[in-house]
């Protein structure tokens, strides 16, 4: 929230160990992410850049690792004005070295935002599919809503799942209504799977055995089977999300430890054309070698080992079609209007005349189980 009390920790490890000239800058950024035309002047009421020197060595680790950290806004750099952001670390205060970058959003609230989730109004896909209506109030003049208002909606953070809202279906006075019979359909999906490392003593939650080599930790998790087929199971999970947590040690950031974890899944392949990948927010949904599956087709069975921090995580399996260029949990997880998902709605104005796009509401949806009839 802008011009408020409130913080963003954005922290992570050099599994380098050792220390490094790390520094870094914040960019704003349009509602689709790219870079705003607007000098940093606009955005930034203080410097453009700072170097982090905010780190820690881990201890009681077999991998040893540093842990950097940064929370904003700080003394150094104070952003202004609402929007998209995107965060982005490098070395040596050299831009052309990146190494991390990571979007985050600041919320300059001014209008508010209701919403509810309801089944799909199509009837192919009711048994399927999520929808979303939504309704935006505001105090202050909008000359144009067709031009001047974005409204993004997400499914549990993850930005695949994005749809972008830039036509109303009724005009109010004060207000906008996003109701449309034919948008913000999404699918159920399925509630996430999830495994438990919080402690590497014993074998918790989907932990089927836990061994060490000389310098690593490895975790075997069971295999898993698709779910598209047969009735939904209801489970609790955290829509996406983990936690760094350490219950042998007393620091969840510096002694917990990094394990190679070996995630199997026995389905046979979708399609001739495409990979499979376990994603969630502790990987931002995104595909990469790091997470990709191999695929035994003797076997019908996909595999892979994933370097994560000691924790709690969900994760999902995925399937990138080559031919459509489209990535879904449909082929494995299967698809139920049951689910448990939760929805982000943003809000982005552009004044009249302005060369920038605030983010001026923001609400988080959830059906959760007691809400479904």
């Amino acid at each position: 929230m802008l011009n408020s009390s409130e913080t963003i920790t954005f922290s992570f490890d050099d599994l380098l160990a050792g220390t490094q000239n790390y520094w870094y800058t914040i960019e704003h950024c349009t509602a689709e992410w790219e870079t705003s035309k607007i000098s940093s002047i606009d955005y930034l009421g203080s410097f453009n850049d700072d170097r982090i020197i905010n780190y820690r060595y881990s201890s009681n680790t077999a991998r040893k690792y540093t842990h950097y950290e940064i929370s904003l806004p700080n003394t150094q750099i104070q952003p202004k004005i609402g929007g998209n952001y995107v965060l982005k670390v490098y070395l040596d205060g050299d831009k052309n070295k990146p190494v991390i970058s990571q979007r985050f959003y600041i919320l300059d609230n001014q209008v508010a935002v209701a919403g509810e989730v309801t089944n799909s109004m199509q009837v192919e896909n009711r048994n399927y599919k999520q929808k979303i209506n939504f309704t935006i109030n505001h105090t202050f003049p909008i000359p144009n809503p067709y031009q001047d208002i974005k409204a993004v909606v997400m499914q549990n953070f993850n930005s695949n799942t994005i749809q972008v809202n830039t036509k109303p279906a009724f005009v109010r006075p004060n207000q906008l209504v996003y109701n449309d019979l034919n948008t913000n359909d999404f699918w159920g999906d399925n509630e996430f799977r999830k495994f438990d490392t919080r402690s590497l003593r014993y074998k918790a939650d989907n932990v089927k055995d836990i061994y060490r080599d000389n310098s690593s930790v490895n975790v075997i998790l069971f295999q898993d089977a698709p779910r598209t087929v047969g009735a939904f199971a209801n489970q609790f999970d955290e829509n996406g999300n983990f936690f760094i947590r350490n219950t042998d040690g007393r620091d969840d950031k510096t002694e917990s430890e990094y394990m190679s974890v070996l995630f199997t899944l026995n389905a046979p392949a979708p399609g001739p054309n495409g990979d499979a990948y376990v994603v969630g927010r502790f990987n931002n949904y995104t595909m990469s070698n790091e997470n990709k599956l191999l695929y035994d087709a003797n076997r019908k069975q996909f595999y892979g080992n994933v370097i994560l921090k000691q924790g709690l995580y969900d994760y999902e399996y995925a399937w990138y079609n080559q031919d459509t260029k489209v990535m879904e949990t449909k082929p494995f997880e299967g698809a139920f209007f049951q689910t448990e998902n939760s929805y982000q709605i943003f809000v982005y104005y552009r004044r009249p005349g302005a060369r920038w796009d605030t983010l001026v509401g923001f609400t988080n949806l959830s059906n959760k189980v007691s809400d479904r009839r």
